[in-house]
């Protein structure tokens, strides 16, 4: 296996549970990169004394991944800071408390894969590392490079707790009560990934009840559901939760909790659009005329929110790093870009070191929801005029061919060509991958863009009328499926061709 394969995007991933055929992350592989992450850091840091911190979420190889950590750290004569079960967003914060501010941090995660994955996320106190940052990690690990030390300290306590502290004081701070969500019944389901200490360390000392908050427990296994805002089955568990319980929000997180979404007190699911909308209508009312900056496949309807809450909606890429690095550079160019969100539940504030925290996103809801409240309103009323699809759905097309990369970036080329000369079909003028155009007659929309990893070309599609999505699917398969070379069944049959 070459080592530099892990890469994926800006993170390190494989299986790390199975047979000994299987396993890709195996403890020699662990030691090569954290020996290569150190000597990484040390030339960008440019001191010898290292301090790196290592927590990691609830996966059933997150022991073996943190003893072999832990072993090249002391190897390098790096000082350790142990964090044990901790949320992604946390290790980042270990560059930031005053009492801590450690040069750099590892975090055991494969976020929502499968629970026989697991990796590795790397943070310095400018933030997450890039893909680029990986890959040359990637490369000095393949090279051998490592640095040898013999002076090594390790510190274990509950480093958890400062980021829970901190969290609870930008609430009191905001709300200007030390139990601003008394009377209120929240309900946490963390999918037992590493949000349960929501519930009991951030919620409750708050006011607020937590009374029927679901599977906190940190397992693996993942037994219940998969912990993803994004998965159907976990959206309808804790909507069910929130109802069964008469609670006023239910709280899901992601297994590392750097994604989040949230459910209203009559089971309405927010997350996707109607999230972003929510955050934006948070952030605008901050920052009149403000940019949010989002992926590539948001709806219409989103724009229109925001726009009419005098927001800029600027439309980026697909990948929660391209959706960060955009706003970033908006800033960097004069223009005030707050919020920088995907679809997917990855939200990044600016006040916030652009840092993707779902922990962040909800805790800005709560002051929001004890605002609110106050006034007799909840935060479900703020997206009452989000204009929602009829239809929505997601098509991935395989390719059958190897140089599928070119292929797929040609049919997207061809495309394009063949909606510009159609009078029903508008490109999209704010589209910065593949092509996206409105369909006056299906009264909807399509994406159609490459996968950021894998050998698949993905469609969005959303429909303001019944039967307007396979509308748009009977175009696309019309042209796509003249072109031998890609997959097009799934396609077909949402078109009913």
């Amino acid at each position: 296996m070459d080592i530099r394969d892990l890469r994926s995007g800006s993170d390190v991933r494989g299986v790390a549970t199975g047979s000994e055929d299987e396993i890709r992350l195996t403890d020699t592989v662990v030691t090569d990169i954290v020996n290569a992450f150190v000597v990484w850091l040390e030339a960008r840091s440019a001191k010898p004394d290292l301090k790196i911190a290592v927590g990691h979420d609830s996966r059933l190889s997150a022991e073996r991944i943190k003893a072999a950590t832990v072993s090249a750290l002391k190897s390098s004569g790096t000082d350790i800071y142990v964090c044990g079960l901790c949320s992604t967003p946390a290790m980042f914060m270990m560059t930031r408390f005053d009492d801590v501010a450690v040069d750099g941090s590892i975090m055991i995660t494969a976020s929502h894969m499968p629970s026989n994955m697991n990796g590795l996320k790397f943070f310095t106190k400018a933030g997450g590392l890039s893909g680029g940052d990986i890959k040359e990690i990637l490369e000095l690990a393949y090279a051998g490079k490592r640095r040898k030390g013999n002076v090594t300290r390790s510190y274990t306590r509950d480093f958890m707790q400062l980021y829970c502290d901190h969290l609870i004081d930008f609430v009191r701070r905001s709300t200007g009560s030390d139990w601003p969500l008394t009377g209120l019944k929240i309900v946490v389901d963390a999918g037992n990934g590493a949000g349960g200490f929501f519930a009991e360390r951030v919620l409750k000392p708050l006011g607020a009840s937590t009374a029927g908050s679901q599977f906190l427990d940190p397992d693996g296994r993942f037994p219940n559901h998969i912990p993803n805002p994004e998965d159907k089955d976990a959206m309808k568990s804790i909507s069910r939760c929130v109802t069964d319980n008469c609670a006023d929000l239910g709280i899901i997180f992601d297994t590392d909790v750097d994604r989040a979404a949230i459910v209203s007190s009559d089971g309405t699911e927010i997350n996707r659009n109607r999230l972003i909308a929510l955050a934006a209508d948070i952030v605008l009312g901050e920052n009149p005329g403000a940019a949010i900056v989002t992926d590539s496949v948001t709806s219409d309807g989103l724009s229109k929110y925001i726009t009419r809450r005098g927001g800029v909606h600027h439309r980026f890429k697909r990948g929660y790093r391209n959706v960060i690095d955009e706003a970033v550079r908006l800033n960097r160019e004069g223009k005030n870009a707050p919020l920088a969100m995907e679809t997917s539940g990855h939200a990044a504030f600016k006040e916030n070191f652009f840092l993707d925290d779902g922990a962040y996103l909800v805790t800005r809801m709560l002051v929001k929801m004890a605002q609110l409240r106050a006034r007799g309103l909840d935060l479900k009323s703020l997206i009452d005029d989000l204009e929602v699809p009829k239809e929505e759905r997601e098509v991935r097309i395989r390719f059958e061919i190897p140089e599928w990369a070119e292929f797929g970036n040609m049919l997207i080329t061809k495309l394009t060509e063949f909606c510009a000369d159609k009078p029903s079909v508008r490109l999209a003028a704010d589209n910065y991958e593949g092509v996206r155009a409105n369909i006056e007659y299906a009264s909807g929309w399509f994406l159609v863009r490459m996968s950021v990893h894998d050998p698949v070309m993905v469609i969005n599609m959303e429909s303001n009328d019944f039967g307007g999505v396979a509308l748009i699917a009977r175009f696309l398969y019309a042209f796509l499926s003249s072109f031998s070379g890609a997959d097009t069944t799934e396609l077909k049959i949402v078109a009913g061709a």
